[in-house]
């Protein structure tokens, strides 16, 4: 599930007497007007019928893989937030520091709004080490503490391996969730995450190659 800006062919009706216009009705499901879904770039807009309209728009409501996926992020994100944590005293890199407080400055508040969000759901945000065996690319402890105890090139050096995986999981598990999710703010979370992280994957690994 992608998000994507859904345009309604709409009509502007002019009344006989003073051509004034009327403003049209706000686009319904069981509306007949076409719909058409804009295609990713260098594909064709689609226009969809109106009973496949009403599946491609994202719903308000909450899925179990909505849910899973905000609780996994929490974890996720917190762990990305350690390592991060980690670079002014560790990193020799002002590069590697300045990509490390960008990742703070990001995913703090994501983590904020993660947490708000299962509790209007009712739902229990996870502990701060709660268990994430499995979870994609996340370091383990025995990867944490090598990190926590590096200095200079060493600490920048691994620092660099863990981030970039730890990002490559976000991606897997976002775009897990933009297929399986059905909320619209928890689609909106995952695209941003996927751009963001996207972006400091091409960097990290720019840095890799410079040395």
């Amino acid at each position: 599930m992608r998000a994507a800006l859904i345009v309604v062919a709409g009509t502007v009706l002019l009344s006989l007497s003073g051509c004034t216009t009327t403003t049209p009705q706000a686009p319904r499901a069981e509306s007949t007007a076409p719909v058409i879904a804009p295609g990713r770039p260098g594909e064709e807009a689609r226009t969809l019928a109106p009973s496949e309209a009403a599946t491609a728009v994202p719903a308000p409501t909450a899925n179990a893989a909505d849910v899973t996926y905000v609780r996994d992020m929490v974890v996720h994100h917190r762990q990305a937030l350690d390592m991060a944590l980690l670079a002014p005293s560790r990193a020799e890199s002002a590069t590697l520091k300045a990509l490390a407080a960008r990742i703070k400055d990001a995913q703090g508040p994501e983590i904020q709004f993660m947490t708000s969000w299962l509790q209007e759901l009712g739902q229990r945000a996870p502990d701060h080490h709660a268990a994430h065996a499995g979870m994609p690319g996340m370091a383990t402890a025995e990867q944490m503490e090598a990190l926590r105890a590096a200095r200079g090139k060493a600490f920048d050096t691994l620092f660099l391996q863990l981030m970039i995986a730890h990002h490559e999981g976000a991606l897997k598990m976002s775009d897990e969730v933009l297929t399986k999710g059905s909320h619209i703010r928890v689609e909106e979370l995952a695209s941003d995450v996927s751009v963001t992280q996207s972006a400091e994957i091409r960097r990290m690994r720019e840095m890799q190659t410079a040395g």
